[in-house]
């Protein structure tokens, strides 16, 4: 088969079943930056997910029985693919995500990564040998547990990592040996196609995975139909919450939002500290669930740390993501820009000050720096998903532990300092699912266990972890007398 390119005229067909197909409505994908049509992709309907559930309830009764080593050599052939067209999986997320070229580069890379660790935690799913003649009656008893894929899966990913979190989904279940239906973004289709014409070049059984873009209305389905046993949804948390009071008897795993907090104490190394929350704070204009919003900062180097943060911030070149040089794009849709801009100016009218930035043209909002803020703001106590952070002064440690908690969320923190006595403490205390000490709330790599509490989520990614959440554990108990 021919392989699919990204041009101004193309029309990508979905991918069901081990074809595909162009029926559905044709939908234009647009470049955040400048409005332009990329390409135009074929919209499934109701119809089409039904027979996307079918086929991968099929699927699975071949997926399932594969052993180890065919699905390690799926998952390499993916990843080699990947490597081998990383120009044009690059070029394409820059288009359709906005992505600055070096940022989709990297993203390209990680999923690399991504596959090839899944490749090898595919051969690595243990099992547990148990003693049962713990009491006299259960003399000559022995049991052994195996981890068995659960079965089909529904995927629903998000915009701004739209090749990587996918591979979060896809590459996880094809170790475990489950099949999947995923529903891409509707603003970022085209990375996740690409991969689906890998999967499907490496050999993974036709109706194993199965990637269609839908509308909200027709991938319910995905949620409550009953042959799906497991939903991983990455995406904003009162969407994620939905879905989970919909899912019904089904397994959820929520990788949702966050407004991630850093704590700068006074003996850290401030240069350092502020290089690392001007890449966190505004890598991808600040569209991560991990990007740094909240940064705390002891007051006696309050000042230092606050010049050497503007100094880097102001050092950020905006504007194509395909070029080069350009460190900040746009940001999704220009109506994310407006939002994220008005939160600003409701800040600034609340008496908290624009330090750096704050202007909007289009899609593109300048990197901004905030003080004076208070924790009820908007730009504090919810998800901004912007080039946005605020920066605040702290007295005492445990102040400013307890303003990190203060938030909903609780994906991840960092923290800057050289006492370990502090760092254990904010590790106890501290409500997040990862603390990251040195370093921003940013940092990733992707077969560490990822995921949050409070209105962050539930469960977590990382390939083994995802596995465990997608088999399920079955015992044999022996009896040999």
């Amino acid at each position: 088969m021919a392989q699919m390119t990204v041009t101004p005229v193309s029309t990508q067909g979905f991918f069901l079943d081990g074809k595909w197909i162009e029926e559905g409505d044709v939908v234009e994908i647009k470049a955040p930056y400048d409005g332009n049509v990329i390409a135009s992709v074929f919209q499934g309907r109701r119809e089409h997910a039904d027979a996307a559930i079918k086929a991968a309830v099929k699927a699975f009764g071949t997926t399932r029985r594969l052993p180890a080593f065919e699905r390690q050599r799926v998952l390499r052939r993916v990843a080699q693919t990947i490597s081998e067209r990383k120009q044009e999986f690059a070029r394409t997320l820059a288009q359709e995500a906005g992505k600055p070229i070096k940022a989709a580069r990297t993203e390209v890379e990680r999923a690399v990564f991504t596959f090839t660790v899944a490749a090898e935690e595919s051969t690595r799913i243990y099992g547990e040998y148990l003693p049962l003649d713990w009491q006299e009656f259960t003399a000559g008893r022995w049991g052994i547990v195996r981890r068995f894929p659960l079965g089909p899966l529904s995927g629903i990913t998000p915009f701004n990592f739209p090749l990587n979190l996918v591979a979060h989904k896809v590459a996880p279940a094809i170790a475990a040996g489950c099949s999947m239906v995923l529903k891409p973004a509707p603003q970022t289709p085209l990375s996740a196609l690409l991969l689906a014409e890998a999967v499907q070049q490496a050999g993974w059984p036709d109706g194993g995975l199965n990637v269609l873009p839908l509308s909200n209305e027709d991938a319910g389905v995905l949620i409550t139909d009953e042959r799906i046993k497991l939903i991983s949804f990455t995406g904003s948390a009162p969407v994620g919450w939905q879905i989970k009071k919909n899912a019904g008897k089904k397994k959820v795993i929520l990788e949702l939002g966050g407004n991630a907090g850093v704590i700068v104490h006074s003996d850290a190394d401030l240069q350092y500290a502020a290089d690392r929350c001007v890449a966190g704070g505004f890598a991808y204009a600040g569209q991560t669930c991990i990007s740094v919003q909240r940064i705390l900062v002891e007051r006696s180097v309050y000042g230092k740390f606050t010049d050497l943060l503007l100094d880097g911030v102001k050092k950020l070149r905006l504007g194509d993501p395909l070029e080069e040089s350009t460190d900040l794009g746009p940001l999704i849709r220009e109506s994310d820009a407006a939002r994220a801009s008005d939160w600003v100016q409701e800040a600034v009218r609340g008496g908290a000050r624009v330090l750096c930035g704050g202007q909007r043209k289009g899609s593109v909002l300048e990197p901004t720096v905030l003080t004076g803020t208070r924790p009820e703001m908007k730009v504090n106590c919810q998800e901004i998903f912007a080039p946005v952070v605020t920066v605040e002064a702290y007295d005492h440690f445990d102040d400013a532990v307890r303003l990190v908690n203060s938030s909903p969320y609780g994906l991840q923190a960092g923290l800057f300092t050289r006492d370990a006595k502090l760092l254990f403490n904010a590790y106890e205390e501290l409500e997040v699912g990862g603390l990251i000490a040195g370093d921003v709330p940013a940092f990733r790599i992707d077969h560490m266990p990822y995921g949050g509490i409070k209105d962050s989520g539930l469960g977590r990614e990382g390939l083994r972890y995802a596995i465990e959440e997608m088999t399920e554990p079955k015992l044999l108990v022996m009896n040999l007398r």
